[in-house]
């Protein structure tokens, strides 16, 4: 009898399937089958080929108060020591006011790669580029009219036109793209924008004579920015003498490409952890906001830091953030859902203001402890109650091991083991 071929299996099937060609043991199988709160069908209408779920662990950044509003923020992460140097800079920051931010409206671009018929084809319906554009400016409402007949939520407010040329090592010459701007409310926006982009693509083949390539969202949400901005007072970071290197690290930030891009994984790391809890697509705002970071033709820093006319640190951070609270796994997530709720935000633009305090809430900790006292301190210690669970420490042992390897300085799987080993014999 033929076997049933993967995707077709239901869980325990693949299960079992697994089991016998692979190294996996039952305790293995049981992590894959346990799926907690989310039933297995919903995980299997999520992606191809399911198995079960891979938790992260999810905790709360306190303290942060945003545009006048308090919240307690939902992070996905397993990096120690993120978590609490985000409430740590909150803390610091709401003395200073907390933080002030703004999102632009839910303006995404959609493209439509268009590649023209020259003298050298045999095309009867051939158009030179220039005209080309020409055409399409005169049938703009047309167009228009065509993508918005593909949703009743968003809306194509406007369509550009631009000719390019080949840059690859293929050298195809021109080709023309045209561009949809869709404000898609309050939904990250990509599937109805690509279908925008499939329903339109026929019209504008028939108008010009072309051929149409890509149809295709663009991830780099230059008419989506969101801008945050806190004041973190002089007396409460160490003073001027640790402010003036703070600045001095930005500075190496934003001149020097390897640093950049350790300082924005910083950011990224509170970014990345509010998006995966609030089930954002956060490959796409990784892509976006690093894109943004070499505008200019260089790699630079994602925030901006000085010292305002009171003496005391200002952080900025200015980013693209596509991001939604209705549609995709918002809603079908059950862990997603309530931590929208936990979040308590009425609004996608809201939800962006969240996401990029956190950035900068999560890059003033980082900048500030690699000033101070370094960044292995304060990381360690939280790193330590890990190794200390690696080594086999339980339940109030993690505690006991975790402290005494931090107070040596000393945190290793082979030094928890022997602090692990004392504590067992007394």
């Amino acid at each position: 009898m033929e076997l049933k071929k993967f995707r077709d299996m239901n869980q325990d099937e693949r299960l079992h399937y697994l089991k016998t060609r692979t190294n996996l043991d039952e305790k293995d199988i049981d992590l894959f089958r346990n799926t907690g709160a989310i039933k297995f069908d919903t995980i299997n209408g999520m992606v191809e080929n399911a198995i079960g779920i891979f938790p992260l662990p999810i905790g709360i950044a306190t303290n942060f108060v945003i545009n006048g509003k308090e919240y307690l923020i939902p992070m996905a992460i397993e990096e120690p020591s993120v978590i609490a140097a985000a409430s740590n800079a909150a803390k610091i920051a709401g003395r200073g006011g907390g933080f002030i931010a703004h999102a632009d409206d839910s303006i995404m671009i959609g493209q439509v790669q268009l590649i023209p018929i020259h003298k050298n084809s045999t095309n009867k319906s051939e158009i030179n580029d220039n005209n080309i554009i020409k055409v399409l400016q005169d049938n703009k409402n047309k167009i228009t009219l065509l993508a918005n007949t593909k949703s009743k939520f968003a809306e194509c407010i406007d369509i550009k036109f631009k000719l390019v040329e080949d840059e690859s090592i293929n050298n195809l010459g021109r080709m023309i793209i045209v561009e949809i701007l869709v404000d898609t409310k309050d939904a990250m926006g990509a599937n109805v924008i690509n279908t925008m982009c499939e329903a339109i693509a026929p019209e504008i083949e028939l108008l010009t004579g072309g051929k149409v390539i890509l149809k295709i969202l663009s991830n780099y949400a230059t008419e989506r920015l969101v801008r945050c901005k806190a004041i973190f007072p002089r007396d409460l970071i160490g003073g001027e003498h640790i402010l003036k290197r703070i600045l001095f690290a930005y500075a190496m930030a934003y001149t020097d490409t390897h640093r950049a891009v350790t300082h924005n994984k910083g950011i990224m790391n509170g970014i990345d952890s509010v998006a995966i809890a609030a089930g954002q697509d956060f490959r796409a705002i990784e892509a976006g906001c690093h894109a943004y970071a070499c505008r200019d033709g260089h790699y630079r820093s994602l925030t901006k830091w000085y010292q305002d006319s009171n003496g005391d640190l200002v952080g900025e951070i200015e980013i693209p953030m596509a991001v939604g609270t209705v549609g995709g796994i918002t809603n079908t997530h059950p862990l997603v859902k309530s931590c929208l709720r936990l979040l308590n935000v009425s609004s996608s633009k809201e939800l962006a203001t969240i996401i990029a305090a956190s950035g900068l809430a999560q890059n003033f900790s980082a900048i500030r402890a690699l000033s101070d006292e370094g960044i292995q301190k304060g990381h360690m210690k939280l790193h330590s109650k890990n190794i200390a669970i690696i080594a086999g420490a339980t339940n109030e042992q993690i505690e006991l091991v975790s402290k005494k390897m931090v107070e040596e300085s000393n945190v290793s799987v082979s030094r928890a083991r022997e602090i692990l080993d004392t504590l067992n014999k007394t």
